[in-house]
């Protein structure tokens, strides 16, 4: 390699990245990197539960995303870095999609936050 980083990602403390953009981009969330980058900054998407606005916000394997787009919420967990933006069925396998009830099914099994306030109603 010739020292200089890529241009959408890189390497911090041995530990790969790429740009949020880029790989919304790459994903095919929308039709041109600006408008991904337009929809991180109008406050449309979380990083790890945490709200983020910067298009050039550092996205890792395993990183949590969750978007409100046309309408409906997507919680997607990144499965890999792009290489390239490709054709959908190869940008489908950048992500895996979070079942909307994945982390409160525990909840409601072991009497969740609902049955505590019923309680003590």
């Amino acid at each position: 390699m010739n020292g200089k980083a890529p241009k959408s990602g890189g390497e911090v403390e041995g530990i790969a990245f790429q740009r949020l953009d880029m790989w919304l981009w790459c994903a095919r969330v929308a039709k041109a990197r600006s408008d991904c980058a337009q929809l991180v900054e109008e406050g449309a998407l979380r990083l790890n539960r945490q709200p983020t606005l910067k298009p050039h916000a550092k996205l890792r394997v395993g990183d949590v995303l969750t978007m409100a787009l046309r309408g409906e919420v997507r919680v997607w967990r990144v499965r890999a870095l792009a290489e390239r933006r490709g054709p959908a069925p190869e940008a489908r396998l950048l992500y895996e999609e979070v079942p909307e009830n994945a982390s409160t099914d525990s909840e409601t099994d072991a009497g969740g936050p609902c049955a505590k306030d019923s309680a003590t109603a």
